[in-house]
């Protein structure tokens, strides 16, 4: 196919992509403001009683809402988004490709759920929790929604993006850019990574830093693991 056809079909793809995230996003946007306090619940729970969050701009009461339940469409719609990437690239593959694709676009779309499920069940409260703890006596926290909502989002992204390394370690190892011995060698250095990564995504905290840092590391084992599970059933196949 010329690279205008390409080019076209693309489009179509992300035309599909872009209803199916507008169709959810308007199912949705009734119900805005009660996604904005289930996201804020966490923080709600660990204010003071003479304490609450604030709008420091006129439009902010309207649009973080609006903002999160755009993030809300686009997640609910991944499973969607990842089948129409599929469907773009799956007729340039090859029969063995296409097995280990499906399987890691299901794989790639669970793990990033789970992530962000891990951010706000887990790591969110702990880290509001931190912060409001180690505030000063004379001062009153209270959190600025559009500050709030840019702090949270960063957070599910991270986590989420984070929970997605067992399939790109894998990726890896099956592509051939490195391989599990090379891998097993430089752990030490792998491990020690993971920490300065998350000392550096992560909010200035230790605790939010080590809930990023030791999930990654066991991400990598079990991405690790796999790989060496599959090479191994190659390998016993020839």
């Amino acid at each position: 196919m010329p690279i205008t056809a390409h080019l076209i079909e693309l489009r179509a793809h992300l035309i599909k992509i872009c209803v199916a995230v507008l169709i959810i996003f308007l199912a949705l946007v009734g119900f805005s403001r009660e996604l904005y306090d289930f996201l804020s619940d966490p923080l709600v729970a660990q204010l003071p009683a003479n304490s609450t969050m604030i709008a420091t701009d006129i439009t902010s009461n309207f649009m973080a809402p609006i903002r999160l339940t755009i993030f809300v469409a686009a997640f609910a719609a991944m499973p969607y988004i990842l089948y129409q990437i599929w469907s773009f690239v799956a007729p340039g593959l090859y029969k063995k490709e296409k097995k280990v694709t499906v399987p890691v676009l299901l794989s790639s779309i669970f793990l990033f759920y789970t992530g962000v499920a891990f951010a706000y069940f887990v790591v969110l409260k702990s880290v509001l929790k931190f912060f409001i703890l180690f505030a000063p006596q004379n001062v009153i926290p209270m959190t600025d929604i559009d500050s709030y909502l840019s702090f949270a989002l960063k957070l599910f992204m991270v986590f989420g993006l984070t929970f997605e390394i067992p399939v790109v370690t894998l990726l890896l190892i099956m592509i051939g850019i490195v391989s599990t011995q090379s891998l097993e060698d430089k752990r030490r250095f792998i491990i020690v990574g993971c920490f300065a990564i998350a000392a550096v995504v992560t909010p200035p905290d230790g605790i939010s830093m080590l809930l990023l840092a030791i999930p990654m590391w066991l991400l990598f084992e079990l991405g690790l693991f796999l790989a060496k599970i599959l090479i191994f059933d190659e390998h016993k196949t020839v």
